[in-house]
Parts: structure tokens; C-alpha cells; sequence
């Protein structure tokens, strides 16, 4: 069963999504998944240094206490599925442009998963910039590449357009929310939503294999 997974590594509901869905398969042990993570900005037009975080969180929800209540919900959703949120650590909102150039590198050797799951850690957890290049090298060498090599590959340009057109093709598809996610190519599922609420679709995907296959 192939899953696209619409995300941004610094949406902290992709994050909950991501550990929600694998539980969901876990309760289905039978099914073979296989995971390809699409782009999408948050914030596009996010300067590529990034932002102080305080800036950001005051410029797009204004009132501290808001900001607050949303980060205690969020906090209380991580909690369920083990992610222990730790928004007080995070000192820079970046823009994600390049650690998303940074998974489809790894996509290629088979690292993609590996290297979401440290890009969402290493922001929520540890507070790292995963926009500055070498802490995303870095990134990519705790996740099994090399790190050298990934560093010149962020350097560059490749891969930047291509990030730029999915992340547009995914609004004009209506996506304008993640996590999204699309299995098989023909069933999508929005939000992060809990793990039995995937059970069916798995089912959809399923019965629809075995149809085809008679």
C-alpha cells in the first residue's frame, strides 16, 4: 500500500499525524506500507534566513495567551502518542524550503522516513534551526547519510523548484492544510486524525487490491 504524505516539518500536527498513522499500522500488521513524503510550506514566503520565533508566533497569532492555549493543545495531542513538545526550546521559525530539498535527497538512498522523523524531532524536541544548511547536514548524518555529501547537495539548487511546483500543484489540488495524507492515489484523509480512524481506508485500499487482482 503506498501512502503520500502531504507535510511540513515544522506543522507539529504532521508531527502527531506521523505517529498516529504508524500506530494505526501497527494494528495492522499484515499490511506492507510504503511512505513517500511530499512537500508543502507552511509558511512560503517565510525569508530564507527564517524569523525570531517570538516575531513569527506574535506576528501570526498576536495575543500571547492565544498562542499559549494552542501550544497546551498541541502539547496534550503530542502527549498521547509519546512527543514530548518543547515549544520553549525553539528560537527560530525557518523557512523549510531546504529540509524539504534535504528529504527528497534522502528519498533516494532510502533514507526519507529517517530523515523526517529527525527533522521533526530535532525542531520540536531540541529546538534545532533546521533551516541553517549545516545543522541540516548534520541532520542528514544522524539519519545515515553523508554528511559532506549533503552538505554540497544543500548548497546547490537542485531539487528547489521542484519542492516550489509540488507545494503549489498540492494548494491548486485544494490542500490547503496538512497533514494530508493519499493512499493509493485515490483516498485522501486531512488532519491528524487518530489511528482507527485509518483502519477503514486501510480496508478501502485493500478490498480494491484484491478486486483487481481477481
Amino acid at each position: 500500500m503506498h501512502i503520500d504524505i502531504i507535510s511540513d516539518v515544522v506543522c507539529p500536527w504532521c508531527f502527531i499525524g506521523k505517529r498516529r498513522l504508524e500506530k494505526a499500522l501497527a494494528l495492522r500488521p499484515e499490511l506492507e506500507a510504503e511512505i513517500t513524503w511530499r512537500p508543502f510550506q507552511l509558511n512560503p514566503d517565510m525569508p530564507e534566513e527564517g524569523m525570531a520565533r517570538a516575531d513569527y508566533i506574535a506576528t501570526k497569532f498576536g495575543d500571547s495567551a492565544h498562542s499559549r492555549r494552542i501550544h497546551q493543545t498541541i502539547a496534550e495531542a503530542g502527549a498521547s502518542v509519546g512527543i514530548d513538545f518543547a515549544f520553549e526550546r525553539i528560537e527560530r521559525s525557518p523557512n523549510t524550503r531546504s529540509a524539504h530539498r534535504l528529504v527528497r535527497h534522502a528519498t533516494r538512498a532510502g533514507l526519507g522516513g529517517a530523515v523526517v522523523d529527525r527533522l521533526f524531532r530535532s525542531y520540536f524536541l531540541e529546538g534545532r534551526d533546521i533551516g541553517d544548511h549545516a545543522i541540516l547536514a548534520e541532520i542528514a548524518a544522524e539519519s545515515g547519510l553523508d554528511r559532506d555529501e549533503a552538505a554540497a547537495f544543500l548548497a546547490g539548487k537542485s531539487e528547489r523548484e521542484e519542492i516550489i511546483a509540488e507545494d503549489r500543484n498540492a494548494r491548486r489540488l485544494g490542500i490547503n492544510a496538512v497533514p494530508c495524507f493519499i493512499f493509493a492515489g485515490q483516498y485522501a484523509v486531512s488532519g491528524a486524525q487518530e489511528p482507527e480512524f485509518f483502519l477503514p481506508v486501510f480496508d478501502l485500499v485493500q478490498n480494491g487490491a484484491t478486486a483487481e487482482a481477481r
